[in-house]
């Protein structure tokens, strides 16, 4: 098969103490969980319930890699 744009290589994480990888098809996320985050956020911990988000597979940073910010921010 021809692809128009060359696809993404397949994510995956190293497995601790072994020379196996352990591929990531999914991120799922959860946000404003605990106390101390909800009050970080701007939030009250007995009326605010936690996030739920995701993330591609493709946001995965592994070995200290850099993480490349977008251009307009820098944090």
């Amino acid at each position: 098969m021809e692809f128009v744009i060359s696809p993404a290589p397949q994510t995956s994480v190293p497995i601790a103490d072994s020379q196996s990888s352990f591929p990531v098809r999914r991120i799922y996320c959860v946000g404003q969980n605990y106390a101390e985050h909800v009050r970080e956020m701007g939030g009250d911990p007995t009326k605010t319930r936690p996030v739920f988000f995701s993330k591609p597979a493709d946001a995965v940073v592994t070995n200290n890699e850099s993480v490349t910010y977008p251009m307009a921010t820098d944090n």
